[in-house]
């Protein structure tokens, strides 16, 4: 638990923004709190327990929640998929379980590729893979660590998807078998870990944790990092038309064309390399981008337009009234 309560470090990226006394004291309870966890557990305990407990949080729970509503109400959930009913799961209890146990194993496997990868990492450098210290890092290096790991992540993510993936190997062939037996049909969440468990560490693990062991962040700034990744590619592989954001929606949008089409393109996480490289399916990010932004012109101005029309409702009552209190004057007068 204690570890648990170091991940938030929204409140310490927030801080300087905050000249309230509560800002302060929860900034000051954070500091105190990752202090103590530094001084009393190890850096590779910490790195593994606070990176498994971000997916189980924000990718194993929320799967299973989506899950269960995407079985026990169909109707509903058929309604706001793409690709409509052809992407809800199966309703087999047995075949669901073993996916679950799937999912299990391949988060368990990808938590222990990583910790080798840590050791060894860390006896070769003689120190640990990420700087664990109880200095925190500024806010200018989170933004710029993340963004190097963000650009990393979406190069790897697109050539490994094109070319290991997505070719003629024995490799792709485990892949299609596994995430490409449903075409014509977006994937659901809890499906990000119910690949094969060699292309998902190529898929999955990889991306993220090498951009972070050439960087070498601080731990903070890789908890960040894998937080926000795994929310966007729980969210991608949701399925859901109702994704909201001009970003967001777009990715998800992606994901399910990806998915529907048996792989034919959309192998990046943002799409931008598809859309530079030709390899979009659908509509790519950019028509994306522009297709939201009109969305919410059009939101817009219905809403100006409704404020516009209660204004004028609004001093047309007024109007009345005074009329009202003019005339009352003249017949007491």
């Amino acid at each position: 638990m204690d570890l648990l309560l170091s991940l938030p470090i929204v409140s310490y990226f927030a801080g300087p923004m905050l000249t309230s006394w509560s800002g302060s004291m929860n900034l000051l309870f954070f500091y105190m709190t990752w202090m103590t966890l530094v001084l009393s557990h190890s850096p590779l305990k910490i790195e593994l327990v606070g990176t498994l407990a971000a997916r189980i949080v924000f990718w194993f729970v929320p799967s299973l929640f989506f899950l269960i509503f995407d079985t026990l109400v169909p109707s509903l959930a058929e309604s706001i998929k793409l690709y409509g009913g052809a992407s809800l799961p199966r309703r087999n209890a047995a075949s669901l379980f073993r996916q679950i146990l799937l999912a299990i194993f391949n988060l368990a496997l990808s938590t222990a590729v990583q910790a080798g990868i840590s050791v060894g990492a860390g006896v070769l450098l003689r120190h640990p893979l990420f700087k664990t210290s109880t200095r925190l890092p500024l806010p200018w290096q989170i933004v710029k660590h993340i963004c190097m790991m963000y650009t990393a992540r979406e190069v790897l993510t697109y050539y490994i998807n094109r070319f290991i993936l997505h070719s003629r190997g024995k490799i792709a062939r485990l892949h299609k078998a596994y995430s490409h037996s449903r075409r014509g049909a977006a994937p659901y969440s809890l499906m990000l870990y119910t690949d094969h468990p060699l292309p998902l560490l190529l898929s999955r693990t990889l991306p993220v944790y090498l951009p972070a062991m050439a960087i070498q962040p601080h731990l903070l700034t890789y908890f960040l990092f894998t937080i926000m990744t795994t929310l966007e590619e729980m969210l991608s592989m949701s399925g859901y038309s109702i994704v909201p954001g001009i970003i967001m929606g777009g990715i998800t949008r992606r994901t399910a064309t990806h998915y529907a089409s048996g792989g034919r393109g959309n192998f990046g996480a943002w799409g931008l390399l598809d859309w530079a490289s030709g390899t979009s399916v659908g509509k790519d990010v950019v028509e994306d981008i522009q297709d939201e932004a009109e969305k919410h012109q059009v939101k817009e101005r219905g809403q100006k337009a409704v404020s516009e029309t209660g204004s004028v409702v609004q001093e047309g009552i007024d109007g009345l009234k005074k009329r009202g209190k003019s005339r009352k004057k003249a017949s007491d007068s």
